[in-house]
């Protein structure tokens, strides 16, 4: 399976039954997607834990008055086929209430900055 859609999942079925905190097996391209939920005040703070082969992520989940902060995730680029877009070609995520995560050649980032660096990629997923 698809490690970045495992991890999708979880937060996914974390935020149905209302965990607080959902624990991932460890990868930098994970943890990079992690820092950009983080820094778009999708998910609580997050942190790496455990050694070696044993390393898992802890994310802290985010709620407004019981109700999830994500309302919605979804895989974009899949193992068998993978999506890209230049800078033009990206649509606003939900009408601009969500973002889409890029990998671009410039490392990962959302779709804002990366039609304000007008670059393009390989869409991730869409966080809304």
């Amino acid at each position: 399976m698809d490690p970045i859609s495992d991890m999708l999942n979880r937060i996914k079925n974390a935020l149905a039954v209302q965990h607080q905190t959902v624990k991932v097996p460890y990868s930098d391209l994970k943890y990079e997607i992690i820092k950009i939920l983080e820094e778009n005040n999708f998910i609580g703070k997050s942190d790496k834990k455990g050694r070696k082969n044993k390393r898992i992520i802890e994310i802290n989940l985010k709620y407004n008055d019981g109700a999830p902060v994500i309302s919605g995730l979804r895989k974009i680029s899949k193992p068998g086929q993978r999506i890209y877009h230049n800078s033009i070609q990206m649509k606003k995520v939900k009408g601009g209430y969500g973002m889409a995560i890029i990998s671009t050649s410039k490392g990962l980032m959302t779709d804002k900055e990366a039609r304000k660096q007008k670059i393009g990629g390989e869409v991730l997923c869409e966080v809304w």
